[in-house]
């Protein structure tokens, strides 16, 4: 099997483009300080590493994903998207961003459940109760901010360290809250009705016109874990893993072969044949939480397609 086409890196020059900035799976490119175009590539990273092969259509999934929820969310809270002139692009409002992560978890999995298991009992702040097991949900979701770092890995924060530190002020932070458990609600319930649990996610914030408004992505297989509900109730009780829509399984498979991340670690081997069961499994994920079928963008000069969509809408601005 050879490596079907993907999108790993882009260096495009937009009419009116102050900078461009890659960031571990998106580049992001500011079109007069006043609008970004936010490219999807086809990039994965786990433990905070971008890894070496490209998934095949991820970026696709992706960006269609996240234009969905953020259509679905936009009467709740207010968010950044304008347009998507490329299924990989979406274009939208230039804001300020919070260097803070979100993160909000219904149920105790994951790094929470690793950091459980080795003993702690308080996670950014908020008390964990003792007796817990694997995917347990807690009583009410629970918010557990990260900074968010340049380069490197992200790190736990507390509420009150975020305020302490200036990061956000007491006023922004709490409509952030506000906000991530609307969104988180909204999102749970969207899961619900395709027989999915929304398990865990991250929100990012800006600020635009004084207003806190919802930038990137939301509800992805990058941002997000998904349990399915069939059979949620049996595994907890026996003790099994649960099936799940999301990119822990990477995760699961990285760790598997030796690799978290750490240095000195190796990335195994991503053969054509684990890429395309990443992506499968990415847009297994979108048929199943939109209930749309995924329709393949063209394949053939993936670079050139974009730019020439890009352009299409910046005459139109």
């Amino acid at each position: 099997m050879q490596y079907l086409p993907t999108l790993t890196h882009t260096d495009y020059n937009f009419p009116g483009q102050q900078s461009v900035y890659h960031g571990k799976v998106r580049d992001v490119y500011d079109i007069n300080d006043s609008l970004l175009v936010m490219v999807a590539t086809d990039r994965i990273s786990a433990f905070d590493v971008i890894l070496p092969q490209g998934i095949p259509y991820k970026g696709q999934v992706l960006n269609q994903l996240a234009a969905y929820m953020l259509d679905a969310t936009a009467g709740a809270v207010p968010n950044w998207k304008l347009a998507v002139p490329d299924p990989m692009v979406t274009a939208g409002i230039k804001c300020e961003g919070f260097r803070v992560e979100m993160i909000i978890r219904g149920y105790l999995t994951g790094s929470a459940w690793r950091e459980y298991k080795a003993g702690a009992r308080s996670l950014c702040g908020v008390p964990l109760p003792d007796g817990m097991i694997e995917n347990q949900p807690f009583e009410t979701p629970i918010i557990t901010p990260t900074t968010k770092a340049e380069a490197g890995h992200d790190e736990n924060i507390s509420r009150e360290e975020i305020i302490a530190q200036g990061l956000v002020s007491a006023e922004d932070y709490e409509v952030m809250e506000q906000y991530t458990h609307t969104l988180f609600e909204i999102g749970s319930k969207m899961a619900r009705e395709k027989g999915l649990i929304l398990v865990d996610t991250k929100y990012e914030f800006g600020k635009h016109d004084g207003k806190v408004i919802l930038i990137d992505e939301i509800h992805t297989p990058d941002s997000s874990r998904y349990f399915y509900a069939d059979g949620f109730e049996e595994r907890l009780a026996k003790g099994e893993p649960q099936r799940q829509l999301s990119k822990e399984f990477v995760r699961q498979w990285l760790m598997d072969n030796g690799f978290m991340g750490k240095e000195g670690q190796q990335v195994p081997t991503m053969t054509p044949e684990i890429c395309k069961s990443i992506s499968e499994r990415y847009i297994e994920l979108y048929e199943h939480i939109t209930g749309n079928k995924f329709v393949p963008a063209p394949e053939t000069d993936i670079n050139r397609r974009i730019e020439t969509n890009v352009l299409d809408l910046l005459d139109t601005i």
